[in-house]
């Protein structure tokens, strides 16, 4: 494991249990899951992109990075998955619910299911566009056993993917934000819980980039309902210009599920930047 010692963790004071990530039993691997003991599995889902998807931006070759421990994007993973870890060994006892937005090849959450002692209380849906990557998700599954997960290929931006699935006891959006308009955050944010469930965590990412959107982002989570457990951030020269991972947990009273609504658009073509 690389070593993380730069990573800035921020915690916001209060009787709340300590969410920060326990990067020990982080588990995290790029594209295939080789690793874990007994599996091997091809990268036979490499074809063509979907055209539907931003033409600057190959979604499947955006996971490369994965592969290098000591990439910004291996980084960042290892703290949403230690908040994940944390989430769901916190959670009262019986089912949990999580729901994921964009979820890429579900690495974050199949990673850490992996060898979770909670993982036969979890059902997931992870809702990915990219064909590709949804296969690779869907290998991930299959190869830790996780029954009770699907993977779901479609707009992850539209509430209708959910219905079914929540309210969520966990709410993945990473990757998310670094995509998207300021206004789409804002909206995004203030309709998040339509998907959760009371206390629900949700853990959010976004680049740190100027300008800097992250305090704004962390300023709309508390307009809509939500406490902040903690605030992770990279360092500047050395995660590159760095990343945030927030860590969220409502505590209004959670709104139903509004079918139709779309949160977001993915936007900014030619900013092809690995970190989002």
């Amino acid at each position: 494991m690389p070593d993380i010692s730069p990573i800035t963790r921020v915690v916001v004071p209060g009787p709340t249990p300590d969410l920060s990530p326990d990067l020990s039993l982080v588990v995290s691997r790029p594209m295939s899951w080789d690793a874990i003991p007994g599996t091997m599995l091809p990268m036979s889902a490499a074809s063509t992109p979907d055209p539907t998807l931003r033409p600057d931006i190959d979604w499947f070759d955006w996971h490369a990075p994965y592969g290098d421990p000591g990439s910004e994007l291996s980084r960042r993973l290892q703290v949403v998955q230690g908040h994940i870890r944390r989430a769901l060994s916190e959670r009262a006892p019986g089912p949990i619910r999580v729901v994921s937005l964009c979820a890429g090849q579900g690495l974050d959450l199949i990673g850490v299911l992996a060898d979770h002692p909670r993982r036969s209380d979890v059902s997931a849906r992870l809702v990915e566009l990219d064909p590709r990557n949804v296969a690779i998700a869907r290998e991930g599954v299959a190869a830790t056993g996780l029954s009770s997960v699907e993977v779901v290929a479609g707009d992850a931006a539209v509430t209708d993917a959910y219905a079914g699935a929540v309210p969520a006891d966990l709410v993945l959006c990473c990757g998310v934000f670094g995509n998207v308009s300021d206004e789409d955050i804002a909206h995004t944010v203030a309709t998040l819980p339509q998907l959760c469930a009371p206390d629900a965590v949700v853990v959010w990412t976004r680049h740190r980039a100027a300008p800097d959107a992250t305090p704004q982002i962390r300023a709309w989570f508390a307009d809509a309902g939500f406490e902040e457990r903690g605030f992770d951030s990279g360092t500047p020269g050395v995660d590159g210009e760095s990343f945030g991972v927030g860590c969220h947990v409502l505590r209004a009273t959670p709104s139903p599920l509004r079918t139709g609504v779309r949160m977001f658009r993915f936007v900014r073509p030619g900013r092809a930047r690995h970190l989002t």
